[in-house]
């Protein structure tokens, strides 16, 4: 049976270390890139978000269907609107995902608890497993 694991993406090293990771362990589960956008950042930023659920010719899109066809494999991709974690988790319920596998900056102390951690919020309120991939060394 394939099960849909959800890839939340952004333009970081964590996030393309995340997809490598889920690409090379579950060759045969379906892998769908998610790129959250907040529509105040993006107002802000003076850009037009794009669509929720419209998978756009974003840069972010196009590297992570390049390195799924370099692993021999496709990914669907869209764009959740809100902030990060809440469109995330709001997804995994909607969609039905039966697992996240995300990047995490590795932030500690004061850092992690000024800014907070999309992975950690994840992880925290996710109703199904979250497997964290820490940043590539290198």
């Amino acid at each position: 049976m394939t099960r849909q694991l959800l890839v939340p993406i952004d333009d970081s090293a964590p996030a393309r270390a995340a997809l490598e990771y889920a690409l090379e362990r579950f060759p045969d589960d379906e892998l769908v890139v998610v790129h959250a956008v907040d529509d105040l950042e993006a107002g802000y930023a003076g850009e037009p978000s794009a669509d929720a659920g419209e998978a756009t010719d974003l840069d972010v899109f196009q590297d992570a269907t390049r390195l799924a066809e370099e692993h021999g494999r496709r990914v669907e991709t869209r764009v959740l609107e809100g902030q990060a974690a809440a469109a995330i988790l709001e997804h995994v319920v909607e969609a039905g995902v039966d697992e996240i596998v995300m990047g995490s900056e590795g932030r500690s102390g004061v850092s992690r608890m000024l800014l907070g951690s999309v992975a950690e919020k994840v992880a925290r309120r996710s109703p199904v497993p979250v497997t964290i991939v820490p940043k590539a060394r290198e």
